[in-house]
């Protein structure tokens, strides 16, 4: 077994083997799907408490505006406001709704009073209440017979499907939505693990060199050999950890499915839609979102997108990693390590945000030259894969970034030789410069 093997074997199975990696591995899938479960079971929670408006109406337009229902109870006063403004009742009621000029005239003359600030749900009700009344109140103001009969015929919800045509022609149901969904959620996995695992290289580069440890290792081996293994074998830990996720979800979703009785079968569905017969699946909505949507998931090349997303994520770690590693050789302690890493950190960051605005427009300026450029385009071509980019634009931006990988591992070598065995002596950017250019 060749040196470089031995190493990342060492790498791989020290970081897979711990404890910390085994738990976020099994519980990260479950805390992901309770972050989404729990919230939805909590919204599904009635709340059974009444709560006291009183209503103030100087008016007197608004009387019977106002209804009770299983949430509110509104009390009409004729006090005025200042009467209730540090009353002892106020545990009694939640909130004191103040109207003292026609809404049709003025339409921000509407207050809700309270001692503790109000809820968004409770403002938009009343909103929502008072603007039907006027809005009706207006139409009949004019005087027109039928006038909203006629304006609610003139409303058209407009819901414009997006088809893809294959190479021989076939029509594939896809959706925007999901694209976008598909595209963020890869650009912010690839941009988390190029973070966390470009920090463990360097952290284990710091502290090998701290230890003196690597003195040792360095009469074996070469240093480059000693770089690329610890950078591979932290690559296969996170390839690990993402396959492990991805497996995990897979049975949490099939096993939810299971227990919640639900069964889909997409391909009739699929073939009833293209005959014209209205079918829908059994959790589908009114519209036919859900439908839609899990006929565009069924379509969708998850094949092809993971295998890009494996290439592009090796390029991406690879060449921020090998500069990570350089960073670790020439500095003592991890804390002269943040000056050095800021520079490298800010390109990931501005990929993330290039990456949200090119999901709006994906053939966009931004999201071509972002995703050719090297240090963005393993996040920012995440985005725009599920859109569809032509071949040629894959083969360069792949292209491009295994030769910055390869530029990158070049100039890290040539840092980490002199670095790592160096001691007592604050370096700056000049100084490793000049390490680069050294002869051998």
């Amino acid at each position: 077994m060749s040196k470089i093997a031995l190493i990342i074997k060492r790498e791989y199975t020290t970081r897979v083997m711990k404890p910390s990696f085994i738990i976020l591995t099994f519980l990260t899938p479950l805390l992901i799907a309770g972050m989404i479960m729990v919230p939805l079971l909590l919204a599904q929670i009635n709340d059974d408490t009444v709560r006291k408006i009183v209503v103030i109406d100087q008016t007197g337009l608004y009387r019977s505006v106002f209804v009770d229902n299983d949430s509110y109870h509104f009390e009409f006063a004729d006090q005025k406001i200042d009467a209730f403004k540090g009353s002892r009742e106020k545990d009694s009621y939640a909130a004191v709704l103040y109207i003292p000029e026609d809404l049709s005239v003025n339409p921000k003359a509407a207050t809700l009073f309270s001692e503790e600030q109000v809820g968004m749900e409770l403002k938009s009700y009343v909103s929502g209440v008072l603007k039907t009344f006027v809005e009706e109140k207006k139409l009949v103001e004019l005087n027109i017979p039928d006038f909203k009969e006629l304006v609610e015929k003139t409303k058209v919800d407009i819901d414009v499907k997006t088809v893809r045509w294959g190479k021989d022609g076939e029509e594939k149901m896809g959706s925007a939505e999901l694209a976008v969904i598909i595209g963020m959620i890869s650009a912010f996995v690839i941009y988390i693990f190029i973070v966390v695992y470009g920090a463990q290289v360097m952290s284990g580069v710091v502290q090998e060199k701290t230890s003196r440890i690597v003195e040792v290792i360095i009469s074996s081996v070469k240093p480059f050999q000693l770089m690329m293994g610890k950078i591979i074998g932290i690559a296969m830990v996170g390839l690990t950890q993402f396959a492990l996720w991805v497996i995990l979800s897979v049975i949490l979703v099939t096993t939810l499915t299971s227990a919640f009785g639900t069964t889909l079968d997409i391909e009739s569905y699929q073939q009833a839609q293209m005959m014209g017969v209205t079918s829908q699946l059994p959790f589908d909505n009114q519209d036919g979102v859900a439908s839609e949507l899990l006929l565009a998931l069924n379509n969708f090349d998850f094949v092809q997108t993971g295998i890009l997303f494996v290439l592009f994520f090796l390029g991406g770690y690879l060449l921020y990693a090998s500069l990570f590693a350089a960073i670790g050789s020439a500095v003592d302690n991890e804390t002269d390590t943040q000056q050095f890493s800021l520079p490298l950190t800010l390109p990931i960051i501005f990929a993330i945000y290039a990456a949200i605005y090119s999901a709006e427009n994906p053939d966009g300026p931004l999201a071509f030259w972002c995703s050719m450029i090297p240090f963005t385009s393993p996040i920012v071509m995440m985005v725009r894969l599920p859109f569809g980019v032509p071949i040629w634009q894959l083969a360069l931006s792949i292209g491009i970034l295994i030769l910055s990988f390869i530029a990158s591992t070049w100039v890290a070598g040539k840092i980490y030789r002199t670095g790592i065995l160096m001691y007592g002596k604050k370096i700056t950017w000049k100084e490793m410069m000049k390490w680069v250019f050294y002869r051998d």
